[in-house]
């Protein structure tokens, strides 16, 4: 029969604990600790000592952090790479269609059908009518220079 001791309990707790953390976060932060606590409720089923049973939630949480790393480096960097539909605007050329202020956070442009927050990107005042390329897209304002004509 197994004997349910108080570190047991604790290695299940802290499993379920990092399992939900590991849930509601966008980024991988727990997982590694987790299957480390889940190695160390092995350690407590076969007998180890408290102190061994740390070392191996320790040890195997490490490994498996080390050996997830390239991995997940990897994969974030794919991530990070792609680009928008919107990133084909960067260098085109528009037409003011409201002053362009960023202090006062106003400016459009038209592009195709859609109607498009700009702002100027060394905040100069444009004016409506005035062409600008678009240099940058920052969030979902296009930054804008005025082209000189």
């Amino acid at each position: 029969m197994i004997a349910i001791d108080g570190l047991l309990i604790l290695w299940v707790i802290l499993i379920v604990a990092f399992v939900v953390l590991e849930a509601v976060t966008v980024q991988l932060v727990s997982i590694w600790f987790a299957i480390g606590c889940l190695a160390g409720v092995i350690a407590n089923l076969c007998g180890a000592t408290p102190v061994v049973q740390v070392v191996v939630v320790l040890a195997v949480s490490l490994v498996c952090l080390i050996a997830t790393k390239p991995l997940l480096k990897k994969v974030i960097k794919k991530e990070r790479m792609q680009p928008t539909n919107a990133d084909r605007l960067i260098g085109k050329k528009a037409v003011v269609t409201s002053t362009v202020d960023n202090l006062h956070e106003t400016g459009n442009v038209k592009i195709g059908d859609v109607e498009w927050n700009v702002r100027s990107a060394d905040g100069s005042v444009i004016e409506a009518g005035c062409t600008v390329e678009i240099v940058k897209i920052k969030g979902a304002k296009l930054i804008v220079a005025q082209v000189k004509e």
